[in-house]
């Protein structure tokens, strides 16, 4: 990176603003007014034509301005040719087509309108012309004004170029009194965050005398966008005035980070401050009712929108939220008439129904909304082919996903990417076309990410396929080395194969890193909204024993029906009766027992899961539906599985 003065590469002031230009510019026509009359109509006339650059939506309108400007002597005028120059910049004008001629004609240009010129090349670039503006201006001996510093560090910021950045982080410094302004400050905690430099950004902060709600605000979004919840919170609980955007900076990021209890309490103290609420606000807190999957939060949430005036008939974006929220809770049929019910659509809404579709195996109905939707002005986008592909493969829909993928590009100008190869190799893996899907991969025209591999390891493990398995581990192990889902897949997929010895380097493997496996837990809501959560092997519930006699009777009566349990779904280094005792006390098994023993008889049953259900918890759930009479659905972290009648909605295509 050059210095700062290689950087600000000089060009001559003489050459910059030609005097010559001035030479033969029209004289406007004298007449003798009193100085003081001569000033107020001069001040009105330059605020009407401020006023009438504010109004100019094109290139003529600003032209009109412009004669009208010359013809009453105010060439000269920095105050208005600075509104001028930055009308120009809105409307897209070139800076070097007009306003540069502009500028050149000023004799004694003030810092405004330097600045005017410096932000218009940081607009438009290059950002070479910007720094050197701004050197012809230091030259010229004008001094900078707090917005110079600002579009230069914005420019900075969106070119990504801190070590720029620093350079005039430095000259705020030289030239005195601007590293204290509170705007030049806020602008420069944007660009370090932006470049990825948060702690020189926290710096800034610190050392900033004054700050106000956008300093603090720029700072907490940055720590949750890289999931430091924890210094967030310090942030946004040391804010002295906390407005509407920092509330909903701190829901937001609880809600992208996984933490949706956390949302909802700080949502709820929101409100206690009697702080206003938004659609942006609305769409975090629905994102955390979605990561929760209860009916009881879904309603309050949806509540508050229609009393916060954010109902999903007239708000397109608070609708879409609205429609994946339920989707993940449960109740399609009423994300669907929430779909139904919008006044206004768009490519979100109709993605996130199709979403909807997928996730609960409703294939066909995903596949003709998408159609649906081709037949008015909204085009699919990555989203809605991710959606009407992960219904083909849920379905084992192989043409038509093949289909499907061959015209996203061609017809919608939608560039394939990991994203959408990762639902290529899931629908061909799951169907069993596992060398198809491995060569898929190896001939992919972008680099394969973890969820690529991860779906052929999915795949493996279906089919039983180790030696693919193995490529396909290999591969995740690089990408994603502490995951320790990938070990435990590989070496269940060996066990199946009665690869004992590759199962014993698996786990040496996974002892060697200090990966333990994530605890699996489910969670069920009760008829009283109340949400009960259960780990694998729990049994300091209070009802304990009253769930285990529930499912002990469930266990015996699924049993009388032909029910034997899936041994490969426990630990293979165990007996026979300690695996049988494991899998009876799998997370969703014990959510099913309770649920049976608090809920409405008749009533659906929902459980919620962190983890892939199992395949003994699945034929487990098919029978209790049977033999219990209740409907029962599953969320696991994959899709949603509908059990009712002994059948599942899956088709056992998992």
């Amino acid at each position: 990176m050059q210095n700062l003065s290689r950087r600000f590469s000089t060009v001559p002031i003489h050459k910059l603003l030609p005097q010559q230009l001035h030479q033969h510019q029209p004289q406007p026509t004298r007449f003798f007014i009193p100085f003081s009359e001569y000033q107020q109509k001069r001040k009105l006339l330059e605020h009407k034509l401020i006023s009438d650059l504010d109004v100019c939506a094109n290139l003529s309108q600003v032209k009109e301005v412009h004669a009208h400007l010359l013809r009453h002597g105010l060439s000269q005028c920095c105050y208005v040719l600075t509104k001028l120059v930055r009308t120009l910049t809105k409307l897209g004008v070139p800076v070097d087509a007009y306003p540069r001629l502009v500028f050149l004609q000023v004799k004694y240009p003030n810092p405004f309108l330097w600045t005017a010129m410096i932000r218009g090349y940081t607009v438009q670039g290059p950002i070479s012309e910007a720094l050197n503006f701004y050197t012809c201006m230091r030259s010229a001996g004008t001094g900078p004004v707090s917005f110079t510093f600002s579009a230069l560090f914005k420019a900075c910021g969106d070119v990504l170029d801190v070590n720029l950045g620093r350079q005039i982080h430095a000259q705020t410094i030289l030239v005195g009194g601007f590293a204290a302004d509170l705007y030049v400050g806020n602008t420069m905690i944007d660009m370090y965050v932006k470049c990825g430099f948060l702690d020189c950004g926290r710096k800034v902060f610190d050392e900033m005398p004054d700050r106000d709600v956008v300093s603090w605000t720029e700072l907490i979004v940055a720590y949750t966008k890289i999931g430091d919840m924890g210094s967030a919170r310090e942030l946004f609980e040391g804010l002295p005035v906390k407005d509407m955007v920092a509330w909903t900076a701190m829901v937001t990021g609880y809600a992208q980070n996984a933490r949706p209890r956390d949302a909802l309490d700080c949502f709820e103290r929101m409100q206690g401050a009697g702080v206003g609420t938004d659609e942006i606000t609305l769409v975090g807190l629905i994102s955390a009712c979605a990561q929760l999957g209860a009916s009881k939060y879904a309603n309050w949430v949806r509540d508050i929108a229609e009393k916060s005036g954010f109902g999903p008939t007239e708000n397109v974006l608070v609708g879409s939220a609205l429609i994946d929220m339920y989707s993940k809770c449960g109740s399609l049929d009423e994300a669907y008439k929430v779909f139904q019910g919008m006044k206004e659509r768009n490519v979100f809404s109709y993605s996130s129904m199709i979403l909807g579709f997928a996730m609960h195996g409703r294939a066909n109905a995903a596949i003709e909304l998408f159609h649906e939707m081709l037949t008015t002005e909204i085009r699919p986008n990555r989203v809605t082919f991710i959606g009407v592909l992960t219904a083909c493969s849920h379905a084992g829909m192989v043409d038509q996903g093949r289909q499907l993928f061959a015209t996203m590009e061609k017809y919608y100008n939608v560039v394939p990417s990991a994203d959408h190869y990762t639902c290529m190799v899931d629908l061909l893996g799951r169907a069993g076309r596992l060398e198809e899907a491995l060569e898929l991969v190896e001939t992919m025209p972008i680099a394969a990410h973890g969820g690529v591999w991860g779906a052929l390891l999915g795949a493996c493990r279906i089919h039983g396929n180790p030696d693919i398995a193995q490529i396909a581990a290999n591969h995740l192990f690089e990408l994603e080395p502490d995951s320790i889902g990938n070990y435990v897949m590989l070496s269940n997929i060996y066990a199946s194969a009665g690869r004992w010895a590759d199962v014993s380097r698996v786990r040496k493997m996974m002892k060697e890193k200090g990966l333990k496996k994530n605890p699996a837990y489910s969670w069920v809501e009760t008829k009283k909204g109340v949400i009960h959560e259960f780990c694998a092997g729990e049994t300091n519930h209070p009802e304990y024993a009253e769930i285990k006699k529930a499912l002990d009777d469930l266990l015996n009566r699924l049993q009388a029906h032909g029910y034997q349990p899936n041994l490969n779904s426990a630990a293979y280094d165990l007996g026979i009766e300690e695996r049988k005792r494991i899998l009876m006390s799998h997370s969703e098994k014990l959510a099913l027992a309770y649920a049976l023993l608090s809920t409405d008889s008749g009533s659906t049953i929902k459980i919620m899961k962190n983890i892939r259900i199992c395949e003994d918890c699945h034929v487990f759930m098919c029978g209790a539906s049977q033999v219990a009479g209740r409907e029962i659905v599953v969320r696991d972290n994959m899709r949603f599985h509908h059990f009712s009648n002994g059948k599942c909605s899956c088709g056992n295509f998992w």
